[in-house]
């Protein structure tokens, strides 16, 4: 994240927890007033300048260990005197370093080409009177800025007037959060009349609000307002600020004062960077790193310490043809020792490839484009396409063994349809439009009991009668009149400065919508609008309702928000008769234990009923305030509204002395439909060795009937409840209980259900014994959920001693917490906005793409990483160890077997491509029998082919074909032998050119014996590779090159080739490292087979028919 760029050219810290905005920048007149200082409004996205791109750059690049490792070396070359040229080890680290630069230095110029097209964008403000086009970036705090209609704010805005008579304005947050639906801001009454720059001008306003803070759905402020000398003091909320980013709908224009600007904005503070997540791949390599790391010291110190006792004898000491000088003879010998010892570490350096690190890069970055471009993860319905937001974890798809998933929008479809209800103590059922109590048909002769829609003309009330009727009416009311419900018409701007009840006197079902962020509350209110009590619209401080077709405008007085903690919402209303009124609704344990009268027991047994059959229920309630009562809750919200200093925790005191002694209306159940083939993905990955974990805010009987629906518990598993716990020791005792059961019952399948407040008290003193009761149970379902503590559930398996992988998936902005926290977070594209997508690591449409995305993509992924890793370490054993033999027959005089050019390009060319096309292409099992067979996950599972044991095989592999390669071409030239037809003998650069060819056929090959999957680019870059070393070799070693200073390979190629006997060796060590890997493949397939190898079979069949078109 770039730092603040102030416009006073430095940037201070905010030094009290409050800002004072004087709008229009109109500061106070005596003269010990100073401004604050405040960030000016450009976006900065960027990471370099043009000064700093270099250095900026490196800096970042060196802190990698194997970049700042080849540095070391690369410095070591320079400084002494070594056996290698220092390009044999600067050429491959500069190539790494500008490959990497160029592209971080190409992604900053797009992200400074978007800020200068942001910073650049116009707008209008007013200044001096007038209006003036200024561009974006000029933007300050305290400016009024205007916004027209579907244009975007430049800034986070306190509204302050629009050209609506009341002041309010509609506005999409899609960029921001996801979500589609229009939401109403409101100004104050005191700033709302100010409608034409002149009225702005002369408005004397300060606001007053917290620092900027990074969270979207909150904002503690205040806007004092000078009218006539007397100062007016009005709160502002979430709903006056306007975000930067969001878009202005519905409304001709508004005007606003800039409170946060550029990366002050709330927009920009979301900015910020995910925790880096690393895959168990990534450790396992740094791992094998170290462990080569010691090899390459090992071989270093005992070359060092073999060529000293070498050189004990005087006549290798210093032999007749390399006297020592005189300098020689006077240096330290612990200089000697180190500098030898450094010599021979640059000798070795090869061992540790760092190629590595820029094959995997390139190998995820790509490979990840594989999920965008699989239709079988497109969604039609939503054109829809998953989304790859970071490629560092690809490969832990495949090594998932929790899943943690949110209910509702990620097992569910969200679409929230009204089904029963639960009025007074009776239950109903919506049949054709129609209440109908249960037990009853539509057509049923008891007029009395199904009165509810044949009694239209009835008055409202403003109190509770005896009438079974007026509590209904009462009820529909409240559903239709409590919500956050906002109204689209076909002819949008027909609402622009007119009535927005104009509708409402005929209008018709087709020309208006309704948009709510909640699809719970958007179906209620669609139900009460077909049962007859239809919300019209809203203006400003009055809500309209039809009842039976009676007009009824409601005075909103205060709107007590939604938060999780209180778990319900309420609205107080002045009646069309005068009376105070408030409605709330809420899960059934946030109002019932607050109401004192109405069908309590009734509505509770009713709500479980509900909650049985999988259904989401809320609770309805109401009270009537007095005069007195009345003027004591109005004076407790808006001391509390208008505080600055800790708002939250006296809004929640005020809420809490108001929403009490209610009087329960009833109930209603909506229900939220499966989503397409959850229960076959549930199974699939249950096959797959993983565990899933449902987490959910829902009441337990909800959950209970939904787990079983959709195939998280089964109808034959044993299901063990830890709910409702109120103390550490009875959750002790019950945990102890439950553990006895699963021991004494071990062969049955056990599901467990635990609720929010019982796993509070489990996580805070029992995490070993309630840890213990989740591993034994093949599915836990925790219900009652705070966001907090799901994120809590997930690191609590995610730290245990296993550290098992874990994938968290859900589609809400409750379910960011727990996919940040998980190794792998996929985000689902809902309706409840991005937020979840947008903290993702992936992101699909639904729930039933999980199962493709870990059995076949993750599958995938990970069995070509891990064979990259391990062949990456093979070929460079292969590379180097015939160097370190080498050592022994040259008195260990730091003699290079290979020259420098075939030293820096053996990573970088001759055996670089084949393996990245693998591991891009490579499949182990047709991806049908993948699905097919779920269990196949299972063998890759816990890093299996990153064992240790699987790492010492490449390893041992890698120095057995060094040897092969050494000592068969010493047997075929060690004793001075004649290969050549004219007599001559091959010479030393002849002899390691010799190892140096076996070696690129071999490895090369050795790959194209691990490739299953055969594609024109594996064949391309196989045979390729081979033929363009010989090429290269040819022009290399054929042609005197005038910028070489020597040239010791000059015609060494062209000779080795012209002996038959060095092809026929070639051919004999080719043959005779890999024949052993040939028949171990094939004893093992036939005496040993591993159940992927039995599949593979399969998927040849599926293959064969295929192309047979059958």
């Amino acid at each position: 994240m770039p730092s603040l760029k102030f416009s006073w050219g430095f940037d201070p810290p905010h030094q009290s927890d409050t800002r004072t905005v004087y709008v229009a920048n109109r500061f106070p007149q005596h003269g010990h007033y100073i401004p604050q200082r405040f960030a000016d409004n450009r976006i900065i996205s960027s990471k370099y300048t043009v000064w700093n791109f270099v250095p900026k750059n490196l800096f970042e690049q060196f802190r990698r260990i194997a970049n700042f490792y080849f540095l070391i070396i690369f410095l070591v070359q320079l400084m002494i005197d070594t056996p290698t040229s220092p390009v044999t080890s600067g050429l491959p680290l500069f190539f790494v370093i500008t490959v990497t630069a160029i592209k971080q230095g190409y992604e900053d110029w797009l992200r400074h080409k978007a800020d200068n097209e942001v910073n650049g964008a116009p707008v209008f403000v007013v200044r001096s009177g007038c209006l003036v086009q200024t561009r974006s970036k000029n933007i300050r705090v305290g400016d009024i800025v205007r916004v027209a209609k579907d244009e975007t704010f430049p800034a986070d805005l306190a509204l302050l007037s629009s050209d609506r008579v009341d002041g309010t304005c509609h506005i999409t947050t899609a960029s921001l959060d996801g979500e589609t639906n229009l939401k109403t801001h409101f100004s104050v009454p005191e700033t709302s009349v100010c409608q034409s720059v002149s009225q702005l001008e002369a408005l004397q306003a300060v606001v007053e609000c917290h620092q900027p803070e990074a969270d979207l759905y909150r904002f503690v402020g205040r806007i004092t307002v000078t009218q006539h000398g007397e100062e007016i003091v009005r709160p502002l909320g979430p709903e006056n600020l306007l975000l930067r980013g969001a878009r202005l709908k519905n409304t001709k224009e508004i005007f606003g004062v800039a409170v946060y600007t550029g990366m002050e904005s709330k927009m920009a503070l979301n900015y910020k960077c995910k925790s880096q997540k690393r895959s168990a791949v990534e450790k396992s390599m740094n791992t094998f790193l170290l462990i080569y790391l010691g090899i390459l010291l090992s071989e270093a110190v005992l070359s060092t310490i073999l060529k000293y006792a070498w050189q004990a004898e005087d006549k290798w000491d210093e032999p007749f043809y390399n006297q020592k000088t005189e300098q020689e003879k006077n240096s330290s010998s612990i200089l000697k020792f180190i500098s030898d010892f450094l010599a021979f570490l640059v000798l070795y350096n090869f061992i540790i490839p760092i190629s590595l690190y820029v094959t995997v890069e390139m190998q995820k970055f790509l490979g990840s484009f594989f999920i965008g471009w699989d239709l079988d993860l497109y969604h039609e319905e939503s054109d829809q396409k998953a989304q790859v937001n970071t490629s560092d974890l690809n490969e832990e798809l495949g090594q998932v063994e929790y899943v943690f998933t949110d209910k509702t929008g990620t097992l569910t479809e969200n679409e929230m349809r009204f089904q029963e209800c639960s009025i007074n103590g009776v239950k109903y059922r919506e049949v054709n439009g129609k209440l109908v109590p249960e037990g009853l048909t539509e057509d049923s002769p008891d007029g009395s009991t199904a009165h509810l829609v044949t009694m239209p003309h009835v008055n409202h009330v403003n109190s509770f009668t005896a009438s079974r009727f007026l509590i209904e009416v009462l009820f529909l009311q409240a559903v239709s009149l409590c919500h956050t419900v906002q109204i689209s018409y076909d002819q949008a701007d027909c609402l622009v400065g007119g009535d927005p009840f104009s509708h409402a006197n005929g209008f018709s079902s087709s020309s208006m919508e309704y948009y709510a962020s909640s699809p719970d509350e958007k179906a209620l209110v669609e139900a009460a609008k077909r049962i007859g009590v239809a919300f019209t619209g809203r203006n400003g401080e009055t809500m309209e309702i039809k009842t039976f077709g009676k007009c009824e405008k409601y005075k909103l007085l205060h709107v007590l928000e939604f938060d999780p903690n209180r778990r319900r919402m309420s609205v107080i209303l002045q009646t069309p008769s005068g009376g105070k009124l408030l409605f709330t609704k809420g899960a059934e344990s946030a109002i019932l234990p607050f109401s004192s009268s109405g069908e309590i027991e009734k509505t509770r047994l009713h709500v479980d009923e509900f909650a049985l059959k999988g259904m989401r229920t809320l609770v309805v309630a109401c009270r009537h305030f007095s005069p007195e009562e009345y003027i004591d809750v109005d004076k407790r919200l808006t001391a509390a509204r208008t505080a600055l200093q800790q708002r939250e925790e006296r809004l929640q005191e005020a809420f809490s002395h108001i929403e009490r002694d209610l009087q329960l209306l009833g109930a209603t159940a909506v229900e939220d439909k499966l989503q397409d083939k959850v229960q076959e993905t549930i199974e699939a990955l249950r096959l797959a060795g993983i565990k899933v974990w449902v987490l959910t805010g829902d009441k337990h009987e909800t959950a209970v009937s939904v787990s079983l629906s959709c195939g998280h518990f089964h109808r034959t598993m044993n299901i063990l409840e830890l709910l409702q716990q109120r103390s550490d020791n009875e959750c002790a005792e019950q945990l102890r209980r439950l553990a006895r059961r699963i021991k004494d019952d071990h062969v049955i399948q056990h599901g467990l259900v635990v609720d929010g407040a019982s796993l509070s008290l489990a996580l805070r003193e029992h995490e070993k014994l309630f840890m213990e009761v989740c591993k034994n149970c093949s599915a836990v379902l925790c219900c009652r959920m705070a966001p907090l503590q799901k994120a809590k559930v997930v690191r609590l398996l995610k730290t245990s001693p296993e550290k098992p992988i874990t994938l968290a998936v859900g589609d809400g902005a409750n379910d960011v917490g727990m996919i940040q926290e998980a190794h792998v977070g996929i985000g689902i594209m809902g309706k409840e906005g991005r937020q979840a997508v947008r903290n993702s690591d992936y992101a699909i449409a639904r729930f039933k793409f999980l199962a493709k995305l870990l059995l076949v993509h993750g599958h995938f992924y990970y069995i070509r990483i891990a064979t990259l890793v391990q062949y990456f370490f093979y070929k460079n054993v292969c590379f180097i160890t015939p160097q370190f033999l080498y050592q022994f027959f040259c008195l260990f005089s730091q003699q290079t077997l290979y020259d420098s050019v075939y030293l820096t390009l053996y990573n970088i060319c001759f055996t670089s491509l084949p393996i990245l096309v693998y591991s891009l292409f490579e499949q182990l099992v047709h991806p049908h029998v993948l699905q097919s067979k779920p269990g196949l996950y299972r063998d890759i599972s816990r890093n299996s082919l990153l064992s240790f044991r699987t790492f010492l095989y490449w390893t041992l592999l890698g120095f057995c074909h060094a040897f092969v390669f050494f000592f068969g071409s010493y047997i075929l030239m060690g004793e001075d032998t004649t290969l050549m037809g004219n007599g001559q003998m091959f010479g030393n650069w002849t002899f390691g050119t010799l190892v140096f060819t076996v070696m690129v056929v071999t490895v090369t090959l050795k790959l194209a014996l691990e490739t299953h999957f055969w594609t024109w680019m594996n064949h391309f870059v196989t045979w390729g590779s081979i033929a363009f070393y010989f090429i290269f070799s040819l022009f290399y070693g054929g042609i005197i090159w005038p910028f070489l200073h020597t040239q010791d390979m000059y015609f060494v190629f062209v000779q080795l080739l012209s002996s038959g006997s060095a092809w026929f060796a070639i051919i004999i060590m080719v043959i005779t490292c890999l024949f052993p890997d040939v028949v171990k493949k094939v004893i093992y397939r036939h005496m040993l087979p591993t159940s992927t190898q039995k599949s593979q079979v399969t998927g040849t069949r599926f293959k064969a028919l295929k192309t047979s078109g059958r």
